[in-house]
């Protein structure tokens, strides 16, 4: 017996809060088959596409909801997702907005322009976008925790001093740094772009494995740089935050000692 669009969304719903983002694909795609305007299905579609990375494929989806029902608030806070991801940032922007005049209730609006007032050193405006995205959907959007400059400098003592004597003095060469966010100069030197969110630190400049003695540039300082605002949101408690400043140090150090 057939199944009707609906139920073959349920399936794909189902299939898509389990996990199984190819079987959320194929229903999706036995609805549009039928009904190639088939709004929901193009949304579930999007949704499944990015949460496996696949940006832009995700980026058509949304876009294709939107062609068709330009009231989508979750398409376009989804849209500014991948948007803001793909380092568009005005574009993302308008699509958040855009998001909320359709429906001032939709956290994932509010979140995502929190991040994005962020990279305008709009810290203030950020916290309250999180605090409306939070109080909508707590379990969704917690509270970024707070990182501030004393507990950085005293997990990366602790980390320094985890390491044996010559690898620290090793260490004194390379200065560690904290900034809010990445810019998009960095994120836009990978192929494809690093998500500006989800970058917690980066070193730059010659691992010790690389150095040479017969080039003098490979001596010059390596710095580690930490992004306050990143790792204060992929922690939803004190001590996942610490947990995740220690292992992104460790990690960095690990780029210099060429590991």
């Amino acid at each position: 017996m057939s199944r009707t669009p609906d139920e073959l969304l349920d399936h794909a719903e189902q299939a898509l809060d389990r996990g199984d983002v190819d079987a959320c694909l194929a229903f999706c795609q036995r609805v549009l088959d039928a009904d190639p305007h088939h709004t929901s299905a193009h949304y579930l579609r999007a949704e499944a596409l990015r949460d496996v990375g696949a940006i832009e494929d995700a980026e058509d989806a949304y876009r294709a909801v939107i062609q068709r029902d330009p009231h989508h608030s979750a398409s376009f806070s989804g849209l500014g997702a991948v948007l803001f991801d793909q380092v568009r940032f005005d574009e993302a922007r308008t699509a958040c907005l855009r998001a909320l005049r359709a429906d001032d209730g939709n956290p994932e609006a509010y979140y995502w322009r929190a991040m994005l007032r962020e990279r305008r050193s709009d810290f203030r405006g950020a916290l309250r976008d999180y605090r409306r995205a939070y109080t909508l959907d707590p379990e969704r959007f917690p509270m970024p925790e707070t990182l501030d400059d004393a507990t950085v400098e005293a997990i990366v003592s602790d980390v320094l001093l985890s390491l044996h004597p010559a690898l620290r003095s090793y260490l004194a060469q390379v200065v560690i740094l904290l900034e809010e966010v990445p810019d998009a100069d960095l994120c836009l030197q990978y192929d494809p772009p690093a998500p500006p969110g989800e970058i917690l630190g980066v070193f730059s400049g010659t691992s010790l494995a690389d150095r040479s003695l017969d080039d003098p540039w490979t001596g010059l300082p390596s710095s580690i740089v930490l992004f306050r605002r990143n790792l204060e949101r992929i922690a939803w408690d004190r001590e996942k935050l610490v947990d995740e400043l220690r292992i992104t140090v460790f990690h960095e150090v690990g780029h210099f000692l060429g590991l």
